[in-house]
């Protein structure tokens, strides 16, 4: 039976809008070197492997260069993939992954809404290749289990970034998310992972589950809306939910195809 590959774009309405994820799904694991050689000629911020775990799925994401422990995108796209291609009838799946059972609801607008463990900041001193890699420094800076998180004062400064990408994949972290108040929408960001070989990820599922119990405490709501400010752009709701937080978007087909 030919290996089925789908890229998806997710948290976007648009063809080419979002964060592309390619997905592929699988009958059982494939050698480590195979899939990461996979992920490395599909050159996309994420490559989801999928098999079945029980009645259930287990998940693991590929950049180009790494494995990473969580990627909300990509589990986007799986769900979306199950949903519309895969013969998956139920309106909610589950997948087991290196950060836990990650469950994705199909929404009867069409819309898919994530449910991923809350990773709230900690706030701390300031990391000095922050402001030298982002050119600005920010009005506060925290840690999260996976990245760095700045803030800074206004929309506009998230739009202007010019970063120093050798600077910034001088951190010790999985990354560095950026965030500012919104003009029409509660928060901004943008997200910088030059240390997993995507300089510049389009949307980062994972981050928000960083950024919206910061903006929850900071605003006093728990229901947040939020864009990622990259060229390709990507809408998303949040919803605090004690240590869970809900993260909702759309996603559009962009290929469906065979490894040869």
């Amino acid at each position: 039976m030919p290996t089925k590959l789908y890229i998806i774009n997710a948290f976007t309405g648009e063809r080419f809008g979002g964060n592309p994820a390619a997905v592929v799904p699988l009958r059982y694991w494939l050698p480590e070197e195979e899939m990461r050689a996979m992920a490395a000629q599909h050159n996309l911020s994420e490559t989801a492997f999928v098999v079945p775990h029980g009645k259930d799925f287990a998940i693991r994401w590929l950049t180009p260069t790494v494995e990473v422990d969580l990627c909300g995108h990509a589990t986007l796209a799986s769900a979306h993939v199950f949903f519309n291609f895969e013969g998956y009838e139920a309106d909610r799946i589950s997948f087991h992954s290196k950060s836990g059972p990650l469950h994705v609801t199909r929404q009867p607008d069409g819309s898919l809404t994530l449910d991923f463990p809350a990773n709230p900041p900690v706030e701390t001193a300031p990391e000095p290749l922050v402001s030298q890699g982002l050119g600005i420094t920010p009005v506060a800076f925290y840690t999260s289990s996976f990245d760095f998180m700045a803030v800074l004062e206004k929309q506009a400064d998230i739009e202007h970034l010019a970063p120093d990408f050798i600077r910034l994949a001088q951190l010790p972290a999985r990354g560095l998310i950026v965030t500012a108040p919104g003009n029409e929408v509660d928060f901004v960001s943008r997200c910088f992972y030059p240390q997993s070989g995507v300089n510049e990820d389009p949307v980062t599922g994972s981050a928000h589950t960083v950024m919206a119990p910061y903006w929850a405490a900071r605003l006093g709501k728990n229901a947040l809306k939020a864009v990622q400010l990259s060229v390709r752009r990507g809408e998303l709701f949040c919803e605090c939910r004690g240590d869970r937080v809900l993260l909702s978007g759309r996603a559009v087909t962009y290929l469906v195809g065979e490894l040869a």
